[in-house]
């Protein structure tokens, strides 16, 4: 039974026996069809899905993310996927850990590639679930092209990557009017070795550039940028373990980086040329104290 009162639409629920007065549910209270209708959608057809997990928190998963875990047979993920994450993964999914390390013990890539073509060809829904966004610097086309030759299908279901939450967590933009007109994404290294990247370009005042897998190469970026003319005192925020519980924010500049990062043991993303909102006030109040 429904109703009209001016513009609300009210969804009845019953009357109470005590009193006979009809009780319904208020509009901003009411059942959101949206989040509980929702269709199946192309993704969940697909042979393989590849999912990006967010960086930690199972906050940052997508609503497709999850329904796309809970329509799973099988999730091969990698070692970033948050504990949060995992536990969403319904008990009876066969999960497989085929992850990776930097400098470190690691799945070959021919091994993920092979594993994940198996089980689709077994007709198995398989969800390939990867830290962060799936698409940077996650190997995406490679396991793409395997599942292709494979003659399987696939869907991709974008993650929020370890930048966007590493800025929010520090109270920054990516981006700023005045600041910075372009963003760069880039690696610290490379599969032959420490990765060059347009150093006189990142150089400049005002340069922003979020560096993945730049913890080993730390003193490598500090000494290319310097070299190229960046100013030691241009900051750069390390975010070690991006939204999870021990989550550690380490400000720092060009010239600290090193020693910053040498204090961290988990995965970092260092956000160049930006610095915590509370560490910029508290400069700008310096110097207009002091001037």
């Amino acid at each position: 039974m429904q109703g009209n009162i001016g513009t609300n639409i009210l969804i009845c629920k019953g009357v109470w026996p005590e009193t006979g007065k009809i009780s319904y549910i208020p509009p901003h209270k009411q059942r959101n069809p949206a989040m509980t209708d929702l269709p199946v959608f192309a993704p969940l057809s697909a042979a393989v899905t590849f999912v990006g997990a967010g960086p930690g928190a199972a906050a940052h998963l997508t609503l497709g993310a999850f329904r796309a875990l809970q329509a799973a047979d099988v999730v091969i993920h990698d070692r970033l996927v948050g504990d949060e994450v995992m536990a969403l993964i319904p008990p009876h999914v066969t999960s497989i850990d085929m992850g990776k390390e930097g400098f470190g013990p690691s799945a070959a890539q021919s091994a993920i590639n092979t594993a994940i073509v198996a089980q689709a060809l077994t007709g198995a829904r398989v969800v390939r679930l990867k830290g962060g966004d799936c698409g940077i610097f996650g190997r995406l086309d490679e396991e793409i092209e395997a599942v292709e030759a494979a003659g399987l299908t696939y869907a991709i279901l974008p993650g929020l990557t370890s930048a966007t939450v590493a800025a929010a967590a520090i109270g920054q933009g990516l981006t700023k009017r005045g600041r910075n007109r372009a963003l760069r994404i880039v690696t610290g290294h490379a599969m032959d070795g420490f990765a060059e990247q347009d150093w006189r370009g990142m150089a400049r005042p005002g340069e922003v550039a979020a560096i993945y897998m730049g913890k080993k190469t730390a003193r490598f970026l500090q000494g290319r940028l310097m070299m190229h003319g960046a100013s030691p005192d241009t900051p750069v925020t390390v975010v070690e373990n991006v939204s999870r519980p021990d989550q550690r924010v380490l400000p720092a500049t060009l010239a600290t980086l090193p020693d910053a990062v040498a204090l961290t043991a988990g995965p970092a993303v260092l956000l160049y040329g930006i610095e915590p909102r509370r560490a910029a006030l508290a400069l700008t109040e310096l110097k207009e104290a002091t001037a």
